[in-house]
């Protein structure tokens, strides 16, 4: 028996901790995205846990219940840990911000100096699908990609992550969605 908890059980946690309903709506929304992504990849034959990614999806943004900030994946970390979420869903949690942030760049923004790139297939899939999603409004590739690049310059790290986490997700499974 898997130690995740339901989708059910993760939506009371964001309540628990205190996330308003639009932030539940965006996991939600993530959630859903993501899940699409994975069945799709499994579907092609690649190993992949679809429940992991449904659980990540919905509580990547528990830290949203304290703050709006880049540190709320650091944040909604130590509240998943202080609720015995299986470390498998810190993970996702923490690596979701800006595509994956590397411990250079976390020094530079005033986070603990490590690594916050996503390392495994769900956690990739759940940064991905989260650069997907506006408010709980999907969009497509092209517009997140508008959107990220306005906000941080084209030249930025963390939007060629985005392209590089794009071209491998297309490549196996073709266009999305």
């Amino acid at each position: 028996m898997s130690d995740l908890p339901s989708s059910r059980g993760a939506t009371r946690l964001l309540k628990k901790a205190g996330c308003p309903p639009n932030v539940i709506k965006h996991c939600k929304t993530v959630s859903k995205i993501a899940v699409k992504i994975a069945r799709k990849l499994k579907k092609k034959g690649i190993p992949i846990d679809v429940e992991l990614v449904k659980i990540g999806g919905l509580l990547h943004d528990i830290g949203r219940s304290k703050t709006h900030n880049i540190d709320h994946a650091v944040i909604g970390s130590d509240i998943a840990r202080s609720l015995d979420i299986p470390e498998s869903v810190i993970l996702i949690i923490e690596r979701h911000i800006g595509s994956g942030i590397t411990s250079e760049e976390a020094k530079k923004l005033g986070l603990p100096e490590k690594n916050f790139l996503p390392v495994t297939l769900e956690e990739k899939i759940v940064s991905y699908a989260d650069k997907l999603v506006s408010g709980n409004h999907e969009m497509p590739f092209d517009e997140a990609l508008e959107r990220f690049t306005m906000d941080l310059g084209a030249a930025h790290p963390a939007v060629c992550r985005l392209k590089q986490m794009h071209r491998e997700f297309v490549s196996i499974i073709g266009d999305f969605p």
